[in-house]
């Protein structure tokens, strides 16, 4: 018996291998694993007492791909390693499957539970897939979504299986499929009761299968067409291309990658499409976004998912009823977010029909989702709309998600309050206000917390949750028990106006409209943005998030701060469109865009006359850099502040939260690619020439002379 796989050959000469690395809750491709699967690979291949073999999981789901968290130690060290060496290393794994497939033996993957990555590219080397029907089960390739291609045949295998045009959905965007999808696509050969899986991979051994798989055979065609041998081809892979451009402007190179593995491992014979997919997996582990990435989007987030900055001394909880003020927008988000969680809610207004309104939202949106009736009636049926504070008598929690106006905070959460179970935690859904104020009407502060959800709240995974200064550990950990229980991702911040991500993010329209004030180019504006890989430009952000709340968000720090506020060059802007103009963003229909009924949004002719542009334009470089750093700067700052206790919060954050461009890894990550020594130089070169909002923090420029960087080489 080996450590990760144990053999059991049974008198008809069937081997069953069952994956089972020690120590882990999923199985992954680690080096042992690797080590004893060659092993096993040889001895079915050797053995002439084995006539076949099945390969399943002795745990709950059959495996899920590499390790990330070493994936991404290579990953830092690919960069420096020589291309020959890492190709070598990095296409062991690619080759072993091909010694499976070809092992002479007919070979079956009785796939337990969830297949992902190298996991299901292991399923795709045996010579049939037999898949149980288990609930919740997930088939896929998702390396993408880190940064990655599969690199162990997936490129090659699914495009011959079930054609170009069909798997390139499943690669480029990273799509898991159910078992049952995945045998209608054709990735499946069997959907069997769990119980039935390991007989139904007997029988199947037992009718003499051929041990050749279909693209071994001389006469193997590739479903649809083949490589660029005709028109309808072409066509295919030009308009692939021009998808990639639009839809992120190549700044992921994972994308182009498996496009081209796709493109020219398809033209040739299978040994050779395994040889091109290697190649670009190395590119990319070479590619300063890989690392990234899977820091950020893997790595961080698992550990956030997992409630790394949760108090371990407090038991375990769980909410059973939230209160919830304010049914609008905010409001009614939430409610349908914790109804499907399953946590009964009382959705309170100023009336009942009100607040029965917000409860429509939940309608509306499970009747999109094409949910089951019985299932999305049991979800309503959660959810008690009212106007009576006397129904927050057995909530465990209340959230305030009303105007972000302190005098309407502090009404609903003194009435709020008088009504509720003393045990119970008051959050606030504020995105700017300090939550240690916002307590101050609460008379246990000690129970009262930030809670910033984003817009909108259904789609959006972040939430932000803000310690007051007497915030205590036990009100810290139910919360984000609360969060986990609601399936978003949760980043613990300290208090401050506009904790961390509304504080950062503010900064990017206001970055926006200072250019436009200098004669920038409105278009040159946006798209510079987006080509950076902001999800829209800054000028359209604050059409969304709406000109005139960033007004009265500025006005209320002005009042609060008095002497202390520090006026920004896009002040003058804000109240000319705000005040002035009455132009204050999407929901007027008018704002830095005009919104036609029937047709496209369009920048505002207007802003021509208002702003007429400059003679010579900046690059746009140089407008990227200006919108990026600024940002950048921000968050450099919150960390001085103490604002958020890490880097990894930083990144995570800005991605999930504000939609900081993702191809960076987030502005930490971002600062240590361009190198903390350049990226301060070229904050004080912007200094110079725009203003002191570019100013290197003192600490940011400590760590440039250390030669430091906020995430250490791995």
């Amino acid at each position: 018996m080996t450590q990760t796989i144990r053999i059991e050959v049974d008198a008809a000469g069937i081997a069953l291998l069952t994956i089972d690395v020690p120590g882990r809750s999923m199985n992954v491709v680690s080096d042992e694993m690797h080590r004893e699967f060659a092993a096993a690979v040889d001895r079915i291949k050797t053995d002439a007492a084995i006539s076949g073999a099945i390969i399943t999981s002795g745990k709950k789901a059959f495996l899920a791909g590499a390790d990330l968290r070493k994936m991404l130690v290579v990953a830092e060290r690919a960069k420096a390693a020589p291309a020959k060496q890492l190709l070598q290393e990095h296409s062991s794994f690619s080759q072993l499957l091909r010694r499976l497939e070809t092992c002479g033996k007919p070979v079956v993957a009785a796939i337990n539970g969830t297949a992902l990555g190298g996991g299901f590219e292991i399923c795709l080397a045996c010579h049939a897939r037999i898949a149980a029907d288990a609930p919740g089960s997930q088939i896929g390739l998702p390396e993408v979504k880190v940064g990655l291609l599969p690199g162990a045949g997936g490129t090659q295998r699914v495009p011959r299986m079930v054609g170009i045009a069909a798997a390139m959905p499943l690669l480029l965007e990273g799509r898991s499929l159910s078992p049952q999808d995945a045998k209608q696509l054709g990735l499946v050969d069997a959907v069997v009761p769990p119980q039935e899986l390991i007989g139904a991979c007997r029988d199947w051994l037992r009718k003499s299968p051929s041990a050749v798989q279909s693209w071994d055979r001389p006469d193997f065609r590739m479903p649809g067409f083949v490589g660029l041998k005709s028109d309808e081809a072409a066509s295919f892979f030009m308009a692939a291309t021009a998808s990639l451009q639009k839809k992120n402007w190549r700044n992921f190179p994972a994308p182009q990658a498996i496009l081209r593995a796709v493109y020219g491992g398809t033209q040739v014979p299978i040994d050779a499409g395994l040889a091109i997919e290697s190649r670009q997996f190395v590119r990319l582990l070479r590619d300063p976004v890989t690392a990234a990435t899977i820091r950020t989007m893997f790595v961080n987030k698992q550990a956030a998912d997992k409630l790394e900055a949760r108090p371990a001394s407090v038991p375990q909880s769980a909410v059973r009823s939230v209160g919830i003020l304010g049914a609008g927008m905010m409001g009614q988000a939430i409610a349908y977010c914790a109804a499907v969680a399953g946590i009964d809610v009382v959705l309170l207004d100023r009336s009942e029909e009100y607040a029965a309104s917000g409860k429509d939202y939940s309608r509306r949106l499970l009747q999109t989702a094409k949910r089951d009736a019985a299932e999305s009636a049991q979800i309503l049926d959660r959810i008690l709309p009212t106007a009576d504070y006397a129904k927050l008598a057995r909530c465990d929690l209340v959230i305030e998600a009303v105007f972000e106006a302190r005098d309407i905070k502090a009404d609903v959460t003194r009435r709020a309050e008088a009504t509720m179970p003393r045990t119970a935690i008051f959050a606030s859904n504020t995105s700017t206000l300090p939550i240690t104020g916002l307590a101050a009407t609460f008379s246990r502060p000690q129970d009262f917390i930030g809670l910033h959800f984003f817009s909108p709240v259904d789609r959006m995974p972040l939430v932000e949750v803000i310690l007051g200064k007497q915030t205590q550990d036990a009100t810290l950990a139910r919360t984000l028990d609360f969060v986990k229980q609601i399936r978003k991702t949760p980043i613990v911040v300290r208090d401050s106006r506009g904790f961390y991500t509304s504080r950062c993010f503010a900064v990017f329209p206001r970055e926006g409209m200072t250019l436009l004030q200098e004669g920038v180019e409105p278009a040159l504006i946006e798209n510079a943005a987006r080509m950076a890989g902001m999800p829209v430009g800054p000028l359209s952000v604050a059409d969304e998030v709406s000109i005139e709340l960033i007004y009265k968000v500025r006005e209320q720090e002005k009042a609060d701060l008095g002497a202390a506020y520090r006026p920004d060059p896009a002040d003058a802007t804000i109240d000319r469109f705000a005040v002035e103009l009455g132009r204050i963003g999407r929901k007027a229909n008018k704002g830095f865009y005009d919104y036609p009924p029937q047709d496209r949004k369009r920048l505002w002719p207007g802003l021509r006359d208002l702003y007429p542009p400059a003679a010579q334009q900046p690059s746009l470089q140089e407008v990227q850099k200006r919108i990026m750093y600024r940002q950048a700067l921000e968050a450099a700052r919150c960390l001085e502040d103490g604002v958020i206790a890490k880097p990894a919060d930083g990144d995570l954050g800005a991605i999930l939260g504000w939609g900081f461009s993702a191809q960076t890894g987030g502005p930490f990550s971002m600062i240590d690619a361009i190198g903390v020594g350049e990226f301060c130089t070229e904050c004080d070169r912007l200094a110079a020439s725009y203003g002191p909002r570019f100013t290197v923090p003192p600490g940011l420029r400590a760590m440039a002379a250390a030669g430091r960087r906020f995430h250490p080489p791995a």
